[in-house]
């Protein structure tokens, strides 16, 4: 039997991914995304016509409402997030209406509905920081450190709550840091790649020594489908890459694939905030779900780089978007 699946978040950078994955899998795909800055329907334009798209924010309680009455989804894959973590520290209001107010009316309408299975999709930063040693497990204490962590991490507490009081079947999901193609011109990679191709300064917190675990969106996705198939409900699983690297480090191996010298590096004052490594165990998802990364970070770096460059005029059109978002930031701060 074709099972029905809700994808918030699915004109989103990992969201599209899972979209595009769940239809060759055979799922029927029903989407929310609110299309706000981040959203694009361009990164579903070669399935748009294959799945069932709503725009509407999921904190909208009147519409995601209507949506589950209508939709009648099995599976809920929960993406919508507010995720970045420089905009939390200007303003966290967004984040927690999206993370934590949105993320209640999608599991009250869940609830309601009967789902049988909601993945709820967290992130490590949860966690907070880690020294030059160890590594996350699942049971390790949340002790998020940013506005953004701590909606995700209210997010994340919420799903387990309603499993626990509810017995809603809710899996958790803590991805790594995910790269690859229709990332958003603002995050860490693009950012680095556009930069380096137009031959600006590339601004890097402190000394680049923060180190982050780096996980293809194919390898995330793949996961988290294997999560669905094989996980136990109520249960934490961390996806990880594998691939620890300091930040500079990678922007030195993205210089070096576009050919650009290194005195593009400019370092800055560092975030306030800034954890310094995230290292995930993932020992748990590959025996009980069979599950590993498959993607060489090398591999898919170079592929993520050529992606940026063939598709600038996507990066261009967003770019403008982000300087309107950032104009409109700074006029509400009076600067």
């Amino acid at each position: 039997m074709i099972q029905k699946i809700l994808v918030t978040g699915g004109a989103g950078f990992i969201g599209s991914e899972f979209v595009r994955q769940a239809l060759e899998r055979g799922y029927r795909v029903v989407v929310i995304d609110c299309l706000t800055y981040a959203g694009d329907k361009k990164r579903l334009k070669d399935v748009f016509n294959e799945i069932v798209f709503y725009e509407s924010d999921i904190a909208d309680v009147s519409s995601i409402s209507q949506i589950f009455r209508d939709e009648r989804p099995e599976i809920v894959v929960h993406w919508a997030a507010e995720s970045h973590v420089d905009r939390s520290i200007l303003d966290a209001s967004p984040f927690l209406k999206t993370n934590i107010i949105g993320t209640k009316t999608l599991l009250d309408e869940a609830l309601r509905h009967k789902v049988g299975l909601f993945i709820n999709i967290s992130t490590d930063e949860v966690y907070g920081e880690l020294g030059q040693e160890g590594q996350f497990v699942e049971t390790t204490p949340l002790n998020p450190n940013s506005p953004y962590s701590v909606s995700k991490a209210s997010q994340d507490m919420l799903g387990r709550a309603y499993h626990r009081t509810y017995g809603l079947p809710v899996i958790t999901v803590r991805p790594s840091n995910n790269y690859g193609y229709w990332q958003y011109p603002e995050k860490f990679l693009p950012v680095i790649i556009y930069k380096a191709y137009h031959d600006e300064k590339i601004p890097v917190y402190g000394k680049g020594e923060n180190i982050r675990e780096w996980l293809h969106v194919r390898d995330c996705v793949n996961g988290v489908f294997n999560i669905i198939q094989h996980a136990k409900v109520g249960e934490i699983y961390n996806i990880g890459g594998g691939n620890e690297r300091r930040n500079i480090d990678v922007v030195k191996a993205v210089l070096k694939i576009i050919g650009k010298p290194e005195s593009l590096i400019e370092f800055v004052a560092d975030r306030p905030g800034h954890d310094f490594r995230y290292s995930l165990n993932c020992e748990k998802i590959k025996k009980q779900c069979g599950w590993s990364p498959q993607i060489d970070f090398e591999k898919g770096l170079k592929e993520t780089v050529d992606w940026y460059l063939e598709n600038m005029d996507w990066v261009l059109t967003k770019l403008e978007n982000l300087k309107e978002y950032w104009q409109t930031v700074y006029k509400k701060q009076g600067a």
